[in-house]
């Protein structure tokens, strides 16, 4: 017997907001299936605002009340059962970010969750990450959005020690970083990777997924240190310009995959890792599969 069902996810971070939905497949005798049914993508900044003012504006609040009423529409038209809507560093950072989700729930009935680091590393590690782990081998898996950047350690096929960081692409584009945060991660990683012979680095987040994308790489091998290290060195050269009309790259990813990419390189360059692995997960998958094994709350629509 074939039951399918479609969940959908709403991922607002610093740089953009997702809506992921998910058909869930089950079947007896057979394995649960998610098959992504549709990803938007729209490039809301919310970072710029909270970073530099410490709340979201007016017309970025006005933009997402439409993205969000876009959204409940689209689930609408989709068919979807239920959906759980997570917002990450810059709402929970902002001022009237419990404001905001009010304002957006009253106008238009989607309820936002603002969650903390630990919880969003939780439901990452919620997705399929386990199918590109060997259990012989040692991870440092680097989450690196807008505003933060998670860490955390595997061994053995289990999560042993995480750490959000206030290192995230708008966060650096902004020039809101410290020396501080960038010695303590530094620290962190260093010593929670000594007493490995080898590590090797998994990274998540749309620029890593486009670099890798660009490199022509095989699904299922590796970016080298050598290749990234050379493909940070080159977009540095560019302009702005010239990375948007060269490297076809979208104008709110023309900026952010500078830093971005500094942030994977000083990640392998802390735990000695020559290799990054690139598997399509985030933080939308994980709540998919969190909503499915009921690990989060979830609101029918």
């Amino acid at each position: 017997m074939l039951s399918i069902k479609k969940y959908a996810a709403i991922d607002i971070g610093s740089n953009a907001v997702r809506l992921l939905i998910s058909n869930i497949i089950e079947h007896e005798g057979g394995k649960v299936q998610f098959k992504k049914s549709s990803l938007v993508r729209v490039p809301i900044r919310l970072g710029a605002d909270v970073f530099v003012e410490g709340k979201l504006s007016a017309y970025n609040i006005s933009r997402m009340i439409d993205t969000m009423q876009a959204f409940k529409l689209l689930m609408t038209s989709h068919g979807v059962e239920c959906y759980k809507a997570c917002a990450t560093s810059a709402m929970r950072e902002a001022s009237n970010g419990e404001i905001v989700a009010d304002v957006i729930y009253n106008q238009t009935n989607i309820k936002i969750d603002i969650i903390g680091g630990e919880e969003e590393a939780a439901i990452i590690a919620a997705t399929d990450l386990h199918t590109y782990i060997d259990d012989n081998k040692t991870y440092l898996y680097v989450d690196v959005g807008g505003g933060s950047t998670e860490f955390s350690i595997i061994y053995k096929g289990k999560t042993i020690a995480s750490k959000s960081a206030k290192i995230g692409t708008v966060r650096l584009l902004n020039e809101m970083d410290t020396k501080q945060e960038w010695d303590e991660v530094e620290s962190w990683v260093k010593i929670h990777t000594k007493d490995y012979d080898t590590i090797e680095v998994i990274g998540s987040g749309g620029n890593i997924n486009k670099i890798f994308k660009d490199s022509g790489t095989s699904v299922g091998n590796p970016l080298t240190y050598f290749y990234l290290i050379g493909y940070y060195n080159y977009i540095q050269t560019l302009t702005y310009e010239q990375r948007i009309t060269e490297m076809n790259l979208n104008q709110d990813r023309a900026d952010v995959i500078i830093p971005a990419t500094k942030i994977y390189l000083s990640a392998m360059k802390w735990s000695g890792a020559k290799d990054i692995y690139v598997p399509k997960i985030g933080l939308s998958d994980g709540i998919i599969k969190s909503i499915y094994n009921k690990t989060i709350t979830s609101i029918k629509l």
